[in-house]
């Protein structure tokens, strides 16, 4: 059969598979979105659980901050639990008496998960800017359960 003999094209045929063209290119293009989006959110819940725990502390909420602080709503029940860091030291911290004074205002500013060669870690450190100071307050939050400690390392502000 040369190119003379050849049968005429199926515009049937050639619509088909233009649709399928196009929808495989619009798959790969929202899938790339998505994953865009899930990578730049990844550490959303953690850097939520912070935002909460600065707007407790704004409106002067301690026992609901430190709920957030030990991610245990039910505190109060077995207060000896928390006797290595009480509800008395973490006001003194958080309070007009702590390191940021009264606290008025604040924006999370970002989270990472320290590299280690060894093991995968635990939790992100959230940087938060408290009181526009330059310094950032950080903090270390556990994926598991969502509990705020302090930072075992430094931030660089964001």
């Amino acid at each position: 059969m040369t190119i003379f003999e050849s049968k005429p094209p199926d515009p049937v045929a050639e619509a088909r598979a233009r649709k399928i063209r196009n929808l495989l290119i619009a798959t790969v293009v929202v899938l790339l979105v998505v994953a865009t989006v899930a990578w730049w959110n990844r550490y959303w819940p953690e850097e939520r659980v912070v935002d909460k725990f600065f707007t407790a502390i704004e409106q002067k909420d301690y026992e609901k901050a430190y709920a957030l602080w030990r991610a245990d709503p039910q505190w109060r029940q077995h207060v000896d639990k928390y006797s290595d860091y009480n509800f008395g030291q973490f006001q003194l911290d958080w309070g007009p008496t702590g390191e940021f004074g009264y606290i008025t205002k604040h924006d999370v500013r970002g989270a990472v998960a320290p590299k280690s060669n060894t093991t995968e870690s635990s939790g992100v450190i959230v940087a938060v800017r408290v009181n526009d100071r330059a310094k950032p307050a950080c903090l270390w939050v556990e994926k598991s359960n969502r509990a705020i400690s302090f930072s075992p390392r430094e931030c660089a502000a964001p």
